[in-house]
């Protein structure tokens, strides 16, 4: 690899930025392509799907042979409350290798012994995501039912551009919240991007089955590129009210 390429791989590494080595395997002809450059490159559809599986590897574009090297930053979650439903996803983050962290300012709920081993931050979202730097290989799940607590973070995370966004609550509720992100300057679109009512409809009733709707749910945000249908059909809540 020539040391200008392997300079700019560590640059896209650093800042937390994705990026592909394209390598020619009859050639040995490499170029680097960067995230926010491949929806305009000529293997757009076959970098989206090596970016979104995370793996390199071996793949045929119109007759040719090229070997994918694939970097994508380590993904992260953030919860958003220290309640049932984030003790019962914890230990699931871990077991699919998601960088957890749950911040909730409600130091009642937020203690050591209700979630051990988990990087756990007792203090309100606005003063702990500037520094976390939410960004596109971030998820975020708010699960609070408090607008002081989830709504900071809700607007965090649709200026980071989170992949992965969704709130608890009922459709009553996500209308009144649609509302107040409204009032804060974030456009329809831009509120779409919000999954609520939170989590795959699996029929989830408890704590632990609304974990797996949401864990399911950020793993196809990640992982599968949404058809039309998908986003197109409306979502029944999970088992989730206001």
């Amino acid at each position: 690899m020539k040391l200008e390429l392997l300079s700019a791989l560590n640059v896209e590494r650093a800042a937390r930025r994705a990026a592909i080595l394209i390598t020619d395997l009859a050639s040995g002809e490499q170029r680097l392509v960067k995230q926010d450059e491949m929806e305009a490159d000529a293997m757009a559809d076959v970098l989206d799907k090596a970016l979104r599986s995370g793996k390199s590897g071996t793949v045929d574009h119109e007759g040719k042979n090229y070997f994918l090297t694939v970097q994508t930053p380590p993904v992260r979650m953030v919860v958003i409350g220290a309640v049932h439903i984030s003790q019962a996803l914890a230990p699931m983050a871990r077991t699919v290798g998601l960088d957890l962290t749950i911040i909730d300012p409600r130091t009642a709920f937020a203690t050591p012994e209700r979630f051990p081993d988990v990087n756990l931050i007792a203090d309100w979202p606005q003063n702990v995501l500037p520094g976390m730097k939410p960004d596109r290989y971030t998820a975020m799940a708010c699960f609070t039912h408090d607008p002081k607590i989830d709504d900071p973070a809700l607007e965090e995370a649709l200026r980071a551009d989170c992949f992965y966004i969704g709130a608890l609550g009922s459709r009553k509720t996500h209308g009144r919240r649609v509302e107040r992100l409204k009032e804060a300057g974030f456009t329809d679109e831009q509120i779409a991007r919000i999954k609520a009512p939170v989590g795959l409809d699996i029929g989830s009733v408890s704590p632990a089955e609304i974990a797996v709707a949401v864990l399911g749910e950020v793993i196809m945000s990640l992982r599968k590129k949404p058809l039309r249908a998908e986003t197109a059909a409306p979502k029944v809540a999970a088992g989730v009210s206001a």
